[in-house]
């Protein structure tokens, strides 16, 4: 586990990037595969499956952010050689995982009918996304640990066994999903509340697998000695990290929200072009996005042994690399923006704007990677406030005000503008902030 501060800075970051990539493929296709099976069923179950996501995401993005506390303070003390500390913290992080993801499932399910009726379901409609989320919620517990349990897993620097574990629950889905839903080899037809449980139960052989690496292979979660008094402790630092993150998570779908709310005023066509755009940055950003997960163990591991001059190179060395992959997706996306806009949509309006869309954006992905690999540093050097506030320094006080703007000096044109202002600016400020933290770290 010492190598995250021992081997070479390039070298080890590229050796947990790569097995990654792999994970992060499987995350985007286990939604994928579930939207695509139920979508046999109909429009309806398309529907109600549709209505579940917000809620989904919403809760997924606060077990992330107790998941981002545990990996942040376990990779600190491995890198500080303080592996009790790490099982300590681990074993904490286990514990309050449990705790909350038991009171959101409870609740959650108290609360099916008003949430969802209040988020536009009905009828049959609200029936289905009812029977899909009661299963969900009894799982929901699965989920949280899963996703815990490959957080430290990660923060080991072992990023190869947590990928692994990523693919392998996206393989159990998509071979029960079929099973579940139609009611394939003797099992009973189950619908849309199939591929509930076809999530669940993948979640929960990860959930057992994992379990057994942390605990028999690294000996990081261990239930010894279960003082009142350290528990809470633990689960204060992991909230110090947690609930910034989990805020700075819930700006980035609010803030799409409000961008695609200004863009639905210039036609659907407009509409259509962004979600069309949204998906093509998904999958040109997963290289980048797998760099930058495998910075908050790296910084956290090297922050917990003190070696500055390795998250500095660290730093340098993905800056250049962010602004390098940016310009080299730029120059392939603005020669290809027109054909990549006719494998979507046959419609020339479609078309256009997202040519507009790509010709402008684009030129701002290398700086818009260097803002998220900055954050991810201030969250490695115990920072996680900081993180917070730059990413609502890019979201709340750049990107809406500067969309607002651009929409009524330029149109959707304008939109565009303020989208690349708004990577630019906050790539930049990206780059001060986290040369003004280290700096203060080096002098304490």
């Amino acid at each position: 586990m010492a190598r995250l501060v021992r081997n070479s800075v390039s070298g080890t970051l590229a050796g947990m990037a790569l097995p990654l990539l792999a994970g992060t493929f499987a995350m985007n296709a286990y939604n994928l595969t579930d939207t695509w099976f139920v979508s046999r069923l109909g429009t309806d179950a398309l529907a109600a499956m549709s209505f579940t996501f917000p809620v989904v995401m919403l809760l997924g993005f606060l077990m992330r952010g107790l998941g981002t506390g545990a990996m942040t303070l376990v990779a600190h003390a491995l890198g500080g050689k303080r592996h009790n500390t790490a099982a300590r913290i681990s074993t904490h992080a286990v514990l309050l995982s449990l705790a909350v993801s038991m009171i959101l499932a409870a609740a959650g399910e108290a609360t099916i009918a008003p949430v969802f009726s209040r988020l536009g379901a009905s009828g049959e409609i609200l029936r289905m996304t009812g029977q899909y989320m009661r299963i969900w919620y009894v799982g929901m517990t699965f989920r949280a640990l899963s996703m815990l349990f490959a957080d430290i897993i990660i923060a080991t620097g072992r990023t190869k066994a947590a990928s692994i574990l990523i693919v392998c629950g996206t393989l159990i889905n998509f071979v029960l999903d079929p099973v579940m839903i139609f009611g394939l080899l003797g099992f009973p037809a189950m619908g849309i509340r199939g591929a509930a449980l076809a999530t669940v139960i993948s979640q929960a052989v990860v959930m057992a697998v994992s379990f057994r690496v942390l605990h028999g292979r690294y000996r990081l979660v261990a239930f010894r000695s279960l003082s009142p008094r350290k528990i809470l402790a633990s689960w204060r630092r992991i909230l110090r990290f947690g609930v910034p993150s989990t805020l700075s998570s819930v700006l980035t779908p609010i803030s799409s929200a409000v961008v695609i709310r200004i863009v639905s005023g210039f036609g659907h066509a407009a509409v259509a072009a962004i979600g069309v755009a949204s998906r093509i940055e998904m999958f040109a950003f997963m290289i980048p996005m797998t760099v930058g997960v495998s910075m908050v163990p790296f910084v956290a591991q090297n922050f917990g042994a003190r070696r500055f001059d390795r998250i500095r190179t660290a730093r340098r060395g993905t800056t250049i690399f962010a602004l390098a992959y940016g310009l080299a997706v730029a120059a392939i996306f603005i020669a290809a923006a027109r054909p990549l806009g006719g494998l979507f949509s046959e419609d020339p309006a479609v078309i256009d704007v997202l040519a507009r869309y790509i010709y402008l954006t684009s030129l701002g992905y290398g700086l818009l990677e260097v803002h998220r690999y900055s954050t991810f540093i201030l969250i490695g050097i115990h920072r996680p406030v900081s993180s917070a506030l730059l990413n609502a320094l890019r979201t709340l006080v750049l990107l809406i005000p500067l969309t607002l703007l651009g929409a009524s000096w330029l149109g959707l044109t304008g939109v565009f503008g303020g989208r690349l202002a708004t990577d630019i600016v906050a790539g930049i400020a990206g780059i001060a902030v986290t040369a003004r933290a280290l700096g203060r770290e080096r002098e304490e």
